[in-house]
């Protein structure tokens, strides 16, 4: 009775062994199929790259989930092994909470990846009337409380009009991403904190305690903010059915659905692949892609699917991401990019 055991425990030591020399735990049983999950606004790139790369090698196309960039990264950093996504897609740089939550679970070694640029869009139904905003009346109108005669009070206004001036007389009434998605946290940062600071209390304020500053500024209405999930398409239709609603999404939803909507302007400019790559679209950000070293040459073809991701042909001056809308990034960069996939050289701890 006892060659049984014996038996199980060499078999045992033969696979751990076996492990050991491919770079992983037990827990790290190769997949057959790369798992990335995150952002809303990097999911239809990261599943044109996935179409691409099945094409050109043969292997399974990755699972790509839509989760939100901060679901996405959650899900990225509870812990290692095929249960959990090689790759956590990101509208938003990963925040210093969420690295340290990745090293406590034992997602220790990390590489960043920036694929491109994108801008949050403030858009209406293309036949609606016209919005001049800027991040001012963009707070005016959507923060939970405002700042009015040096007091924070619960937000009073109801329409546009009451914002500011020029303004459609509509009632405030905007669709948008939930808490979970990095176009909320990029849209709250970019345009609702960017407003607030307009005012020298507000200034004062973050100066002095920038906690207090978020708790008044960054939560949003409930009586004129409607989170709507993660499908940005449902939006741009929520749009043409709803006269006087506006929308908030990234800017590749717009570029292809302008038969339908149109991008407000912000200061005066309206987004486009040129005022978003040179920044002087106000609402405008970065794109990325998180990848466990570990995982490279443990799950089946996440090392070609990340080449394909940073190569010339998706994410170049020229490539097949464009014509979903992805920004490119300045030459420059986007080598960095491919070099970083040589050397795969982890990120470092977020200074925030």
């Amino acid at each position: 009775m006892s060659a049984t055991p014996s038996r199980a425990l060499t078999a045992a030591a033969a696979g751990f062994a076996l492990a050991a020399c491919l770079g992983a735990s037990p827990a790290q049983a190769a997949r057959d199929y790369v798992w990335a999950a995150g952002s809303s606004t990097v999911f239809p790139f990261a599943t044109r790259v996935s179409e691409q790369f099945a094409r050109k090698t043969g292997m399974k196309a990755p699972k790509i989930e839509s989760l939100g960039t901060g679901g996405g990264i959650k899900l990225f950093c509870s812990g290692v092994g095929d249960g959990f996504p090689d790759i956590a897609t990101a509208s938003r740089q990963m925040k210093r909470s969420e690295f340290d939550a990745c090293a406590a679970k034992g997602v220790k070694e990390i590489i960043e990846l920036k694929i491109g640029f994108d801008g949050i869009v403030v858009a209406i139904d293309k036949d609606g009337p016209d919005y001049a905003l800027s991040p001012s009346t963009l707070y005016l109108g959507l923060a939970s409380k405002v700042l009015r005669y040096g007091k924070y009070e619960t937000n009073p206004y109801k329409t546009w009009a009451e914002v500011g001036a020029g303004l459609p007389r509509n009632r405030i009434l905007v669709y948008g991403p939930p808490p979970s998605s990095g176009t909320r946290d990029a849209f709250v940062e970019l345009a609702i904190e960017a407003g607030a600071l307009k005012y020298p209390a507000n200034k004062a304020l973050k100066d002095k305690d920038e906690r207090r500053f978020k708790e008044m500024v960054h939560p949003l209405r409930k009586d004129g903010w409607i989170d709507a999930g993660e499908n940005d398409n449902a939006i741009v239709q929520t749009l043409t059915k709803t006269p006087g609603a506006i929308g908030v999404f990234g800017w590749s939803f717009l570029e292809e659905n302008m038969d339908k909507v149109k991008g407000a302007p912000m200061n005066g400019v309206r987004p486009s692949l040129a005022s978003i790559s040179d920044g002087s679209y106000p609402l405008s950000r970065s794109l990325f892609i998180y990848v466990k070293k570990s995982n490279l040459g443990v799950t089946k073809g996440l090392r070609e699917y990340v080449a394909e991701f940073v190569s010339d042909a998706a994410t170049g001056r020229g490539g097949y991401l464009k014509d979903r809308g992805l920004i490119p990034l300045p030459a420059a960069q986007h080598e960095a990019n491919k070099a970083a996939v040589r050397t795969l050289t982890p990120m470092g701890r977020p200074a925030a």
